[in-house]
């Protein structure tokens, strides 16, 4: 049954589960009857011997008529005492030799119980006496649980607490997802106060596992655990290296998934707060964000960088404005820009009444109709510096929280990059209305909170297990997608002047090459972002209801890179947030139209709400 569930084989599953199920049903039918045929028994031997007698008796009848002997009568009684007495004759024989070997044979056995049970002496046991497996199955993770140490939990399960399932372990990307409902007096933050032993007897790095508590179900456990080494090893290439332009209202491709899914950092209505210790890898996330913003032409992009790097360098062409250094004039230039974005957001505000009939948002044909409204992406990077400034720090903060209030609307997009996230060096304001937060391996929970939110930490969402060095480019994020939050791993686009190695000066000539070729007449981005639930949508057409094994046909037909390797499971993790999950029609596995266009539909509307509430 695991087997087929990770297989993504749902029928096959359901099929075992049938034969599980009569199994255990015929096994409760023989028990009866073995329990019965115990009362029964005493009962049956009377009957059996005096049916037996009654026999031999007329087979000596029988024998006497024909043998005219009336002393044959009793002939077949007498030759079965006979071959009894000559039974018990032998057992006499053999039963000291037995009763010597008796406690020999029965240590034999216990031995060989205890092997087979792993109960004997360690030293006695075979090699590999763990049997822990690297599939986190409902066993594995209740054996994990209880060898946490936590008190309550250990009491819980002494006294024989059943966990309510709430999710089956199940294959979701390249990990296996499960929810659980824990026992009275534990708590999920004790779960995550336990994070490093918790995933070494899953078999897993701490960076592996993430013990989190979904919003709306309190009390219960949210546990994903990734495959070994799935979070090591190369990052596929960007998908914009060699080739392809982009769109800012549809967003660029910055990292993968813990589960194996492609980014996509949102530019238009977002902002973003990224941060990290040094070394890990922060540039390569800024990086990729900035070389997909310039791959469309209408961007504008400036960067004032408060420190001493080349990072930026090689887009300079591109960029509009480079600011580097840490000395008062480079800071106050980046508080110049804050009060130019302060009055470019309400200027753009006015334009939006005037260009648009009802427009509430700049969109691309506006860009392209006003210059004044083209989408523009200011990174301020070792923002820190800026804020913590003696002079020019409190109107900095101020400044920063009124412009990312109003700029989601008017298409400026504002990238703040920190490697000291304190209170002091964040305001509590400009982390708030930050929609796109980013963790690289930071030293402690306050850095921890201060980039994610507060309570960031307590939840299980937390940067704090990464380790400097091993896992550069893995970040913690908080709102790239619908879930609670998301481990990426960015998109590394190298740049290695020493090895000779720049991949990144390609890109920004292919970008100058768009953007020289002029930006009046609109560019069809060539990276679109992949939106599954539309996909699937698209595939089911007109029909009501569509067989899954159908619908990853239409899905590879239609994006064979993307969909490719799509099995039963990740249709099902696709559809399943949004209560779309395929379901049994006539015992066949089912996408329903209906469900899906209104799960698209509801989200549509989410959207528009929160764009509203912000």
């Amino acid at each position: 049954m695991r087997a087929a569930e990770a297989a993504g084989q749902e029928d096959v599953a359901r099929d075992w589960e049938q034969r599980a199920y009569i199994f255990r049903q015929s096994r409760h039918r023989r028990r009866m009857e073995l329990l019965q045929l115990a009362i029964n028994a005493p009962k049956a031997l009377l009957m059996g011997a005096a049916a037996g007698t009654g026999a031999l008796l007329m087979i000596g009848i029988m024998l006497a008529w024909a043998n005219h002997d009336v002393h044959d009568v009793i002939t077949p009684l007498a030759a079965t005492v006979s071959f009894v007495a000559w039974l018990a004759f032998l057992a006499g024989v053999i039963w000291d030799p037995l009763l010597t070997a008796l406690p020999w044979l029965a240590l034999a056995g216990v031995w060989a119980v205890g092997r087979h049970r792993q109960t004997a002496p360690t030293w006695a046991l075979p090699a590999g006496g763990d049997d822990r497996d690297v599939i986190p199955d409902e066993g594995a993770i209740i054996r994990a649980l209880g060898n946490l140490g936590i008190a309550p939990l250990n009491k819980a399960i002494k006294e024989g607490w059943q966990p309510r399932w709430e999710q089956p372990t199940t294959r979701s990307g390249n990990g296996w997802h499960t929810q659980l409902q824990l026992p009275m007096g534990v708590t999920v933050e004790m779960i995550c106060g336990k994070k490093s032993v918790l995933a070494h007897n899953l078999l897993r790095k701490p960076v592996e596992v993430w013990p989190t508590e979904p919003p709306k179900q309190p009390g219960v456990l949210d546990l994903w655990v990734a495959d070994q080494g799935s979070l090591s090893g190369a990052v596929p290439p960007w998908p914009l290296l060699t080739e392809g332009t982009t769109d800012y209202f549809q967003g660029v491709p910055v990292a993968v998934s813990q589960r194996g899914e492609a980014i996509i950092g949102k530019l238009m209505a977002a902002n973003y707060m990224v941060g990290g210790i040094m070394g890990s890898g922060k540039s390569s996330l800024v990086i990729a964000l900035l070389l997909g913003a310039i791959l469309d032409p209408l961007v504008i992009v400036e960067a004032y960088v408060m420190a001493y790097n080349t990072d930026y360098d090689p887009l300079k062409p591109r960029l509009r404005t480079l600011v580097k250094g840490d000395d008062d004039e480079d800071i106050k230039a980046a508080l110049d820009a804050l009060r130019a974005l302060r009055d470019e957001v309400t200027l753009r505000g006015k334009l939006l009444e005037e260009l648009g009939e009802g427009a509430t948002k700049v969109t691309r044909e506006l860009a392209l109709k006003d210059p004044r409204m083209r989408p523009k992406v200011v990174v301020f990077d070792e923002c820190h510096e800026l804020f913590m400034h003696k002079d020019y720090g409190k109107e900095a903060a101020e400044l920063a929280i009124k412009v990312m209030k109003k700029a989601r609307k008017t298409a400026i997009t504002l990238v703040w990059v920190t490697v000291s996230p304190t209170a002091d060096s964040l305001p509590r304001d400009v982390t708030r209305n930050t929609s796109h937060r980013v963790a690289f391996a930071v030293g402690d929970h306050v850095a921890n909170d201060g980039l994610l939110g507060s309570g960031k930490h307590k939840a299980g969402v937390t940067a704090t297990t990464l380790i400097p060095g091993e896992d550069v480019g893995t970040a913690v994020t908080v709102g790239f997608s619908s879930k609670p939050f998301e481990v990426v791993r960015a998109h590394y686009v190298a740049r290695d002047p020493d090895k000779g190695i720049d991949e990144v000066t390609p890109v920004v000539e292919r970008a100058m090459t768009v953007y020289e070729g002029g930006v009046e007449i609109p560019v069809s981005a060539t990276f679109v972002p992949v939106d599954e639930l539309a996909d699937i949508l698209a595939v089911l057409g007109d029909e009501a209801r569509v067989r899954t094994q159908d619908v990853l046909y239409r899905l590879q037909d239609r994006n064979a890179v993307h969909y490719g390797n799509w099995t039963f499971a990740d249709l099902k993790s696709a559809l399943e947030p949004y209560g779309a999950a395929p379901y049994k029609s006539n015992g066949i596995q089912s996408v329903a139209r209906e469900r899906v266009q209104d799960a698209l539909l509801e989200r549509l509307a989410e959207d528009a709400e929160g764009h509203d509430d912000e």
